[in-house]
């Protein structure tokens, strides 16, 4: 037990011991001097606490075993109680009731004192053992809270990079094809959204508002570079602005439909994202045109955010992706369904 208990253990401990001494002195209530006796007793019970509770704490320290402290602790307290019966001796003779000690009869009557200094090992021991593993599993959650944010942040910066890495290839593209305007536009877009995303306080969710005003942004990225090959469809009602999902969620989401499915389109391709409650829960939909794939929806965007979800949520969400039978690609996302109020 490597985890140091509260003073205040052994304290409550002594408790019992106090009630189990009263208790068995009951039957000699009708003894002249039972006070005069119950009381050396006790305080001389409560003296010996001190250095039982420092010797069960230096065991403890040194990882003992029980077989190996039960034996030392049962001999230490049967001293103490011999000890104690020679106070009691010591008492009778100094009230006149005995002409002097007894010393074979300091061995009879001991139930009282030591099993009571027995009975308050074992709860200091129960106790400490008790509040030690509470503190073992605070310590491991804390542990494990610890993993999972330092998961959870690798898998957010995971998206940076890997989105500005095509922003600037498609920027590349641009200029050697010398649309110098839309290059300088898309720039000037970029910079926005770099700047909006390092403004962010590091939070692994935030609202659904904060999280459209980062779309807003990257969106007019992607319309910077396409025009009006990208037609957009976005609804959610007010009453869900305040709802709690993970930080750039939807981005990912959204870049893989554009880059895998609009973008290499000769026509105009459809985007719609939809955010719904469905009952308890937050149902995020995202449907794009394209051209069916064989490992479409196996890329780095929907594995990080499938990802991202499993460590916030576990089994409280679900993730689909596919093309439906309408020949386009969708993905639907159900998360439980929280204000921001509710999840701080």
């Amino acid at each position: 037990m490597k985890v140091e208990t509260p003073l205040l253990v052994p304290v409550l401990a002594a408790l019992p011991v106090c009630a189990c001494m009263v208790i068995l002195g009951l039957p000699a209530y009708q003894h002249a001097y039972i006070i005069a006796f119950r009381t050396v007793f006790i305080v001389a019970c409560m003296m010996w606490l001190i250095p039982l509770t420092l010797l069960q704490r230096a065991m403890w320290r040194r990882e003992w075993s029980w077989l190996r402290m039960g034996p030392i602790l049962l001999v230490i307290t049967y001293a103490m109680a011999i000890v104690n019966a020679l106070l009691g001796q010591t008492l009778g003779i100094w009230l006149g009731r005995e002409t002097g000690y007894h010393f074979a009869d300091l061995t009879r009557g001991l139930d009282s004192c030591w099993l009571a200094l027995i009975s308050f090992c074992a709860v200091h021991a129960v106790a400490g053992y008790y509040l030690s593993l509470q503190q073992v599993r605070l310590h491991l959650a804390q542990a494990q809270s610890a993993a999972r944010d330092a998961e959870l942040r690798a898998l957010r910066l995971q998206v940076n990079p890997h989105f500005l890495f095509n922003s600037l290839n498609a920027i590349s593209a641009l200029v050697s094809s010398q649309s110098n305007r839309e290059a300088n536009r898309m720039l000037a877009c970029l910079s926005d959204f770099l700047r909006a995303t390092l403004a962010h306080d590091g939070r692994h969710e935030h609202t659904l508002a904060e999280e459209l005003a980062l779309l807003d942004a990257y969106l007019a990225i992607e319309k910077a570079r396409l025009g009006e090959r990208l037609r957009l469809t976005m609804k959610t009602g007010p009453d869900l602005l305040d709802s709690v999902l993970p930080y750039l969620m939807l981005q990912p989401l959204v870049e893989n439909a554009i880059r895998h499915g609009i973008a290499p389109l000769s026509a105009p391709g459809r985007l719609d994202i939809l955010v719904e409650r469905a009952g308890a829960r937050l149902r995020v939909d995202v449907q794009n045109d394209g051209r069916q794939r064989e490992h479409a929806g196996s890329g780095i965007g929907l594995a990080n955010v499938r990802e991202r979800l499993r460590h916030l949520y576990g089994d409280d969400q679900q993730v689909d992706a596919g093309w439906s039978t309408e020949g386009r690609f969708h993905v639907r996302i159900a998360l439980p369904l929280r204000s921001m109020e509710a999840a701080a």
